[in-house]
């Protein structure tokens, strides 16, 4: 049977002048059908609709309606009518069930208690100028309280995920306490870029929620309506707070902001609750809301280091041990300046105190297999002994280490040693006299007297000249 689209599709070539005929071979329909549609159209007669047929359901339309956005399932559905006798098939039910979702957009209303969730998103509002007049690429940062709507805005130039957690904790202070949980998107790229799902980002994160006592959720996939309180939120603020409005820098984007949350959006009626936010918000929230921290989240540098042979990585100029286990293994950091974590696949490896100075070590002992473990006596006993094989003044050079650099010694002697791939032992042995007689501690040193020849030289002339010539 031919819908209301072809009736009017054959009329409009019928007024362009085509012949039945022609039209058929358009339409693609036999040519008597089309004759059938023709007459119609020029005795006035309008296109039959089709009277929709009563559906067995159509009774229980709005309590099927009420269930379906309480989230219960087809099947769940269909047993309470079961329960109230209405006699039908679990097949038709599916089938009234697709219709409903078809017309309605059917989804389910997310209801929450007072200070039970926020949710946060970020937005982007174009280009602004900032503080030094440079335009930038602008985002806003919105946590809307679920239950109150009360809303807290702040203004981004990116979105890492230090600038995320600043943007929780502000909003934490403006609120004077904390959600019990905090809903955030689990899809979009665009929110922390997409680092904020490598490992060191999440733990970080969650870090962060455990020091603040509250939970974070993610979003489902694909059901936008499980933030459309906050995405609501940022079509707001673009819309009745960005249009039309001039900023001359940062700081001013900063005061309108403040500005206009305080005096209209947390006080205005509110389209869906029909009531002012600031209102409820100090009514029946804010007491519930869980309190700050008395100590401040400090936010760690995060990075990725390689664990080298030794089972040290190198972070900031000083060394932190890890497991052999995981030489050669990309490590995740943690750095702040109380301390040094470190990850494996999310998975917290080892701990340090944060180190003062450069070129310093954090070492345990547990951390190297055990047939590699020396106690401290023998570890300096074993060096001690390779220095007395390259010569008696290598062997003082030892011993002036060891006193000069307590804690690091190890390098510049093992430093020393690998001289030998490359010079006589009786040279290496001469330099470090040479060294000794200048009281030069030097790794460096010590292959540039091998390197210039200088160890032949005698030690008696001038020490100006000596420095002069040898560690220019």
């Amino acid at each position: 049977m031919l819908g209301v689209a072809m009736y009017i599709t054959i009329k409009s070539l019928l007024e362009k002048g085509l012949n039945k005929s022609q039209i058929a071979r358009d339409v693609k329909h036999d040519w008597k059908t089309v004759d059938k549609i023709i007459k119609r159209i020029k005795s006035n007669q309008s296109f039959p609709i089709k009277k929709p047929h009563p559906q067995k359901l159509d009774t229980y339309r709005e309590q099927i309606i009420e269930w379906m956005e309480q989230g219960l399932s087809g099947i769940l559905i269909y047993q309470k009518l079961r329960e109230i006798e209405v006699k039908i098939s679990y097949s038709a039910i599916k089938r009234f069930l697709a219709g409903i979702k078809r017309k309605e957009n059917i989804f389910v209303r997310i209801h929450t208690e007072p200070a039970e969730e926020a949710q946060v998103d970020f937005g982007y509002i174009g280009l602004t100028t900032d503080i030094n007049g440079k335009r930038r690429k602008t985002w806003v940062f919105n946590m809307k309280l679920s239950y109150s709507r009360l809303d807290y805005y702040e203004k981004t130039y990116d979105q890492t995920v230090e600038t995320f957690i600043n943007c929780h904790k502000n909003a934490f202070k403006y609120f004077s306490g904390i959600p019990k949980t905090v809903r955030i998107d689990n899809l979009k790229a665009a929110i922390l870029e997409a680092n904020f799902y490598e490992p060191i980002f999440q733990q970080l994160y969650k870090d962060f929620s455990a020091h603040y006592g509250f939970t974070s959720i993610p979003c489902r996939i694909y059901r936008p309506n499980d933030k459309g309180k906050v995405e609501s939120g940022i079509k707001y603020f673009k819309n009745n707070f960005v249009l039309g409005r001039q900023f001359k820098d940062g700081d001013d984007l900063d005061r309108q902001i403040l500005y206009w949350l305080e005096n209209t959006c947390n006080r205005r009626v509110h389209g869906t609750t029909r009531k002012i936010p600031k209102e409820v918000f100090h009514a029946e929230e804010k007491h519930l809301l869980l309190p700050l921290p008395l100590n401040n989240f400090e936010i760690a540098k995060v990075g990725t280091r390689k664990l080298y042979h030794d089972c040290h990585v190198f972070i900031d100029y000083n060394y932190y041990s890890a497991p052999f286990e995981y030489v050669g293994k990309i490590l995740e950091i943690e750095k702040t300046k109380s301390f040094v974590k470190i990850y494996y696949e999310n998975k917290l490896i080892a701990t340090h105190p944060t180190i003062s100075g450069k070129g310093l070590f954090s070492t345990s002992n547990s951390h190297y297999p055990k047939y590699k473990l020396y106690s401290e006596t023998e570890y300096q006993e074993k060096y001690q002994a390779k220095m007395h094989n390259i010569g008696p003044f290598a062997e003082q050079m030892f011993f002036a280490i060891l006193k000069d650099s307590p804690n690091l010694w190890s390098r510049k002697v093992q430093g020393i040693i690998s001289l030998l791939n490359t010079y006589p032992g009786g040279v290496v042995d001469s330099a470090c006299k040479r060294a000794l007689a200048y009281q030069v501690y030097s790794y460096k040193i010590i292959k540039k007297i091998c390197s210039n020849g200088s160890y032949s030289l005698p030690v008696e002339f001038a020490k100006e000249e000596a420095l002069e010539y040898e560690f220019a």
